[in-house]
């Protein structure tokens, strides 16, 4: 026998014991989830990583080759591509976003619009007045299903106005007033997609995911033909805690760069507060929030969409969770899924990183 297979010989079993041991570290088969008043109704997967290696996984409905829709969880990978794209030098941190829309004459002309970058898309601060909470905003994404050109419903929004209630960017904490607008980042695609020459799922496809062995994955696609960077990607729960992990680490996997390191930091970092939620601030299309468990205060970064759907990457316990479900439209949805998350998971994952 050669001394590689003899070696893997040795060494497969002794990994498979270790992986079997580790998976049965988080119970996740008496989790509440069966039936309509179950505490946690509407959880279809939870999958736990740490220091790269599942602990627990469980599945309620479908299987691990199951695609899941997480909604807006989108939006960070979208981040990423970009992230991908400066990487490359066909995008930088300060590149206007409509000089990638050469023939678009834009609606409400004004040069703050023209002046918006890819870094004001990425934080949800841009200058147009989109703001998807709420309903009588005029870049609110429902209105912009409902035509065509999508990037250039986008690019016709006017400059947003800030009454004295309001607080202006000069005012806010990074310097920037945060505003969750799905069309700035469905034009972010866009972006990526014009500046790499390459259609957005095609780009994801063979520069984001065939190097983390995610094989399948399924967009959504505008009117006009656009891949949805704003929301409704669907992935396996598997794949979902790959990126995490590939966040985590700072963006690489297995030795290979994949993700600029510096833009994989900034992703995790603080770049914008938002408003009206106390102890939650804002990455590159990532949510910073507070977890607590033992004691212990802790700042978690999700990938986060519509039903609580969720991509947890904690740095201190090194932990990827990922949380699917199909709670849409639901109003407590987020608040389950982060009720799991901090009761169920978070105190083991503490005990095993201790400070």
């Amino acid at each position: 026998m050669p001394a590689l297979n003899r070696l893997l010989a040795f060494a497969l079993p002794c990994l498979m014991a270790a992986s079997a041991q580790a998976q049965g570290v988080i119970d996740l088969d008496t989790l509440p989830v069966t039936g309509p008043d179950a505490e946690y109704a509407g959880v279809t997967s939870v999958l736990v990583m740490q220091d790269g290696e599942i602990v627990a996984e469980r599945y309620f409905e479908g299987d691990a080759d199951t695609l899941r829709n997480t909604r807006s969880a989108t939006k960070t990978v979208t981040g990423m591509l970009a992230g991908i794209a400066v990487g490359d030098g066909t995008l930088a941190r300060d590149s206007r976003v409509p000089s990638f829309f050469p023939d678009h004459t834009v609606a409400n002309p004004d040069p703050r619009k023209e002046a918006v970058t890819i870094l004001d898309l990425a934080t949800m601060s841009s200058i147009a007045e989109c703001d998807d909470m709420n309903m009588f905003s005029r870049g609110h994404e429902e209105r912009m299903y409902l035509i065509e050109d999508w990037p250039g419903f986008y690019l016709d929004l006017p400059v947003k106005g800030f009454p004295a209630w309001a607080t202006r960017p000069e005012d806010s904490p990074y310097g920037r007033a945060f505003s969750y607008c799905t069309a700035g980042v469905t034009t972010l695609g866009a972006v990526v997609e014009n500046a790499s020459g390459t259609p957005l799922e095609d780009f994801a496809r063979d520069r984001l995911f065939a190097p983390l062995g995610i094989t399948n994955a399924k967009w959504q696609f505008s009117p006009l033909g656009l891949a949805q960077g704003g929301g409704g990607l669907e992935l396996s729960t598997r794949a979902l805690g790959k990126l995490g992990q590939l966040l985590l680490d700072g963006g690489a996997y297995r030795g290979q760069r994949i993700l600029p390191a510096d833009w994989a930091k900034e992703t995790l970092s603080p770049q914008a507060d938002v408003p009206g939620r106390e102890g939650t601030e804002y990455g590159y299309l990532v949510w910073l929030q507070e977890a607590e468990a033992n004691g212990r205060r802790v700042v978690t970064r999700s990938m986060a969409g519509n039903g609580g759907n969720k991509v947890i990457i904690e740095p201190e316990t090194r932990s990827v969770t990922v949380i699917t479900t199909r709670n849409f439209g639901q109003r407590d949805a987020h608040a389950k899924s982060d009720r799991l998350y901090a009761e169920a998971i978070l105190p083991t994952l503490l005990e095993r990183a201790p400070r």
